[in-house]
């Protein structure tokens, strides 16, 4: 449940304390400067302990990002379970992604999007295989969208790029303190991407 998690996405374990810890420091530093002796003192550890968790600094990345992908899958499958309007449903998803950009796995999410072409091939195809399920819930709405003529004639895969773009963009600007909340921010997305209307003009 997502509601046991810390807020970088991951448990209160020590390997999950590790985890957040070391998204935290590769935000702050970048993944080529930080070190395992970093990782290990921001926990309190020697850094020898941490090779009881992990093999190499590699396995943390990549942890990091496989965890971040899986929590957030499951907040997509959360926002869209049960619902069978696609626009509801677009809208969930907009509102669970911005809440995975700027809110409680922010730091994990940057690291994911600057960091995760460091690790190995084989394991970019093992994180991408993954992700693919968290974009398959953004495709099944989009899809369903088109099929209603509420997508205009656009590719849903560039719709969803476009939108990743909006999202994506956010941790570098929005204010959830500001007068826009992540409320008011998912439907300035929403109203850009659904056409309205009966005929959808």
């Amino acid at each position: 449940m997502i509601a046991t998690q810390t807020v970088y996405g991951m448990d209160e374990t020590p390997r999950g304390k590790l985890l957040s810890a070391a998204a935290r420091l590769f935000r702050e530093q970048g993944y080529d400067r930080t070190t395992v002796r970093d990782i290990a003192a921001a926990v309190g550890i020697q850094s020898g302990s941490i090779f009881h968790h992990f093999a190499s600094k590699e396995d943390i990345l990549f942890a990091v990002t496989m965890e971040v992908i899986r929590f957030n899958t499951e907040r997509m499958r959360l926002a869209t379970e049960g619902v069978l309007d696609p626009e509801q449903r677009l809208r969930g998803l907009i509102r669970a992604e911005l809440q995975s950009i700027v809110g409680d796995t922010r730091e994990a999410m940057i690291v994911l999007v600057r960091d995760w072409r460091c690790l190995s091939a084989e394991k970019q195809k093992e994180a991408l295989a993954v992700r693919a399920v968290y974009e398959g819930y953004w495709m099944d709405a989009l899809r369903d969208l088109k099929a209603e003529g509420r997508l205009g004639g656009e590719d849903p895969m560039v719709v969803r790029r476009l939108v990743n773009g909006m999202t994506s963009w956010t941790s570098n600007w929005f204010d959830a303190s500001g007068a826009l909340d992540m409320d008011g921010l998912t439907e300035v997305i929403l109203r850009r991407v659904v056409m309205t209307g009966a005929s959808g003009q």
